[in-house]
């Protein structure tokens, strides 16, 4: 037999695997880091809400960076696309916090839009300044519900799960809506 044909030889990969789910979403695994069983589930589920719409923003600073257009399409382009990154970095920390508690991150897209509570923009392009609304509406959403989420959690003894969510979400969404917002400012370029 060569080893194209030997079951486990030859480094053949084991293909088209299937089975089970080994943990559904929305339960927990016991993991020992002092923090009861009521307190990591509910962290798990306010985490994944803020995660699932870190993800949607995420797409739309994306979709936004793609689609800019106008005389200011560089500068709006390259920061879109940095602010994307940062909340790239955010959607991981967020997901890797749901995991280190025993629960699990919602990560599939289509799960993640059953979750979010950013609505759905259209499919086309939009006006500059509705595109750049609706990234400021969407980051207003977030950081409203991590700064409640924090303070519950703070009150329930999670300081870990309340720091992500202030020290990332708040601060970083916090100073990308005001690099946002300052390009909604009616400033005439000629006349002062």
């Amino acid at each position: 037999m060569d080893t194209l044909t030997t079951p486990h030889g030859g480094g053949q990969p084991l293909l088209h695997q299937k089975g089970a789910e080994t943990q559904a979403f929305g339960t927990l695994k016991q993991l020992p880091i002092g923090l009861g069983h009521d307190t990591r589930m509910y962290a798990c589920q306010r985490l994944n809400r803020v995660l699932a719409d870190t993800q949607i923003l995420y797409s739309l600073y994306k979709k936004h960076h793609w689609l800019m257009r106008g005389a200011t399409f560089y500068s709006l382009h390259l920061m879109l696309d940095k602010h994307a990154e940062a909340q790239l970095a955010i959607v991981d920390a967020l997901a890797e916090r749901v995991q280190s508690l025993g629960g699990v991150a919602v990560g599939d897209p289509r799960h993640v839009a059953e979750l979010t509570a950013i609505p759905r923009p259209p499919d086309g392009v939009e006006p500059v300044p509705v595109m750049l609304s609706r990234l400021l509406d969407a980051h207003e959403r977030i950081l409203i519900d991590a700064r409640d989420a924090a303070a519950r959690l703070s009150g329930e003894g999670d300081e870990g799960s309340a720091d992500l969510l202030v020290s990332d979400v708040v601060r970083t969404g916090e100073a990308q809506v005001w690099f946002l917002a300052e390009h909604l400012v009616d400033t005439p370029l000629v006349h002062g």
